[in-house]
């Protein structure tokens, strides 16, 4: 090979290497810090910790959601205690009221109401086929079931998207979900103009990308809206983060939310 050609291509291969130094450096800056997302996620800057493992905060930030199948009567009858097999302080998702898997009998809600926003949300099954859910704006549900892979199933938008099985660490060990959610645009007279939507990190892996939210599912006792044709009858009021309670020993912890205003219908991050 002549000195000039040589020379041309050493330059060609720094030239190469040099791109794509660059461009792996960008896309780890795009890239979500590990530390704000996924198990154990401290909360972004701007975020309110709405459960830290301790009764005060429970009873302080959260209330039941009195729908038509309550059947709870306050104080909240969620435990907190210390795990001791996990260290962790925890809820148990478990109500007296929802034995035998009674619908909407003692789910709780955060107190604060929300339009758009961030969440993060830890979450243990303890039991095979443990079931609950986490309730986005107290309409659209993000499935909390162990042992179920369909639209029905773990970490499912409830009846349109299907469950990214894989993810789930499996039962006694810590799950996540980060959520943005956009809620849903109306024009004056009320009538809807926009979908709601949402973007899920299912620890630490983005299952559902902006998807579009038609309805709310599950009938009245679902939470807001779920009676009102059935269910597509979107209103335009905020709503509060909201966690099921089935009678099954469904644990969480480390729960944040911020509130955000994404202007535009994409909620990526």
């Amino acid at each position: 090979m002549k000195k000039n050609t040589l020379i041309l291509a050493l330059i060609s291969v720094w030239a190469f290497t040099q791109c794509t130094s660059t461009s792996k450096e960008a896309d780890e800056e795009s890239t979500e810090s590990p530390a704000e997302i996924g198990v154990g996620a401290k909360p972004i800057e701007g975020a309110e910790m709405y459960f830290d493992g301790t009764r005060e905060m429970l009873d302080n930030k959260w209330e039941y959601w009195e729908g038509p199948g309550f059947l709870a009567e306050m104080p909240i009858k969620w435990k907190v205690y210390e795990d001791e097999n996990l260290g962790e302080w925890v809820v148990n998702s478990n109500d007296p009221a929802s034995q035998g898997g009674k619908y909407g009998s003692s789910d709780i809600v955060t107190k604060d109401k929300f339009n758009d926003f961030r969440a993060h949300v830890e979450f243990l099954i303890a039991d095979s086929a443990g079931n609950s859910g986490v309730y986005l704006q107290n309409r659209y549900e993000i499935q909390v079931l162990d042992g179920d892979s369909t639209t029905h199933g773990m970490a499912a938008v409830i009846n349109e998207e299907a469950s990214p099985y894989s993810v789930y660490n499996g039962v006694g060990k810590w799950n996540a979900y980060d959520i943005q959610f956009r809620a849903a645009r109306f024009d004056e007279e009320g009538k809807i103009t926009e979908q709601p939507r949402v973007t899920l990190y299912f620890n630490g892996q983005k299952v559902h990308n902006n998807f579009p939210i038609s309805q709310v599912w599950g009938g009245p006792k679902s939470g807001l809206d779920g009676g009102n044709d059935e269910g597509k009858g979107i209103t335009d009021r905020p709503g509060g983060l909201k966690l099921q309670a089935e009678g099954h020993n469904v644990l969480y912890r480390n729960i944040w939310i911020k509130e955000m205003n994404f202007e535009q219908p994409e909620t990526d991050f």
